[in-house]
């Protein structure tokens, strides 16, 4: 077999998703080689995208029995595809498609709009996608979807549960994972977990751990930014500022390795998936391995997911690391009010009680929250917010001073502003404009 996909030590889920499928099918006793879309610990290297690199694709899978490709449309496409790019991109895959002796694609993501009828590239996306033998999706949602946007046969179509191949990675118990992430013992820990991205809604889940009032707990978040783009790091940057004003709250940026991940995960009471959309949740498969509770935001297939947990459909792991059982409890909110009163619950708090976020009132209370408005604005503009006593700033007189020195060598919000540099765009009206573009990108890239 050959499977067709990013690979570790690549940090990307897909990848993570890949090496526990090819360690699964050689323990079945098939022979498997990896094609990777770049330096990685596959046994090929290839530049997947745009047309030249699917037909480099096809000249190299006829010597296999059937070819695996595990689908992201990052991989093949190029960013900003437009409509004829994508028409040439797909009748390349489908070139390589067909010459494979069997071809079978698991679709993590991808955009139903590109199959709509009508158009050059949606005529060519829907011929490329019937030229697949199996096409693998995780929800049943997600099958109905896909036959309706791409005009696939249904029979094609194969719901694959997304944790099937998944093994635990790690062999801390709770005590000992908390001990060596520094998290306290008696701590209640919250969970929001995987690469930092706008549709991941972690901001969500900081705001209405803000708003709960939960007395000795916490939220972490832990990930990363999956790619550089501007947009996510914008994003990476504004959850930072908005954790480093939330007591209680802390962000661990930066790469969590498969070992990592799972022991965060053992760590924690509660793991909480504010998405704003997903098609399925490899989170929820972990959680589901070491039977830690979950709370989700319904959207994608997430409901199908909890539905399979609840209905004890997936016995076939063992129990947690520490006894706990095996399926993990799902509680499934559709608001930000929703999602506030489910992580009061699940921390045993009255979910129809309402915090009081400020002191009662009395004598020197207009003090305090005047203190408290100038230590979160300083906090915003330093990333690190004073955290002095109520006394430290007199309402009516030190505010900027309080203000000055949190932002004392932190950069201007003007500075902040300003978009990272870019390479230009090849794509142009003019095609000397266009063709001196790509001389420009190559030299730079040599």
């Amino acid at each position: 077999m050959l499977m067709v996909t990013a690979y570790p030590p690549n940090r990307d889920g897909i990848a993570a998703y890949a090496v526990q499928s090819v360690r699964a099918l050689r323990a079945q006793g098939h022979q498997v080689e990896v094609l990777s879309p770049g330096p990685s610990a596959a046994h090929h290297h290839l530049d997947l995208v745009g047309p030249r690199g699917a037909l480099a694709l096809a000249r190299r899978v006829r010597g296999y029995d059937r070819v695996i490709v595990q689908f992201h449309p990052d991989v093949f496409y190029p960013p900003g595809a437009s409509s004829w790019q994508r028409a040439c991109e797909g009748l390349a895959l489908a070139t390589a498609f067909r010459r494979a002796r069997a071809v079978e694609v698991v679709v993590h993501e991808i955009d139903g709009r590109h199959g709509r009828r009508g158009t050059l590239s949606g005529l060519v996306t829907r011929a490329m996608w019937r030229s697949v033998e199996v096409v693998r999706v995780h929800t049943e949602r997600d099958r109905e979807t896909f036959a309706r946007n791409f005009g696939v046969p249904r029979s094609r179509i194969v719901v694959t549960d997304h944790g099937a191949d998944f093994v635990p990675r790690t062999g801390y118990d709770r005590a000992g994972a908390r001990d060596s992430l520094g998290v306290p013992a008696a701590a209640f820990v919250y969970l929001s977990i995987g690469f930092i991205q706008p549709h991941k809604g972690f901001d969500r889940a900081v705001r209405a751990f803000a708003e709960s009032g939960l007395p000795d707990a916490r939220l972490d978040v832990v990930g990363s930014v999956r790619v550089e783009e501007p947009d996510f790091v914008a994003y990476r940057d504004e959850l930072a500022a908005l954790v480093a004003v939330t007591d209680g709250a802390y962000l661990h940026d930066g790469f969590v390795s498969d070992e990592l991940f799972d022991r965060w995960i053992v760590a924690c009471d509660v793991v909480v998936l504010p998405y704003r959309s997903i098609w399925s949740s490899g989170v929820l498969e972990r959680a589901r391995l070491f039977g830690r509770p979950v709370i989700a935001t319904a959207v994608g297939g997430l409901p199908e997911q909890a539905s399979a947990l609840a209905a004890g459909q997936r016995t076939d792991q063992p129990a947690g690391r520490d006894g706990s059982p095996a399926g993990p409890a799902v509680v499934l909110v559709s608001t930000d009010a929703e999602l506030r009163r489910a992580m009061r619950a699940a921390a045993g708090v009255d979910p129809s009680a309402i915090p009081r976020p400020w002191p009662e009132s009395g004598v020197g209370l207009w003090a305090r929250i005047q203190d408290e408005i100038v230590a979160r604005a300083a906090g915003h503009r330093s990333r690190r917010p004073a955290r002095g006593g109520p006394g430290s700033v007199t309402s009516g007189s030190g505010g900027s001073g309080a203000a000055g020195s949190g932002a004392t060598g932190s950069a201007s919000a003007a500075l902040r502003r300003v978009r990272s540099l870019e390479m230009p765009d090849t794509t142009s009206a003019r095609p000397l404009a266009r063709l001196a573009k790509r001389v420009v990108r190559r030299l730079t890239a040599w």
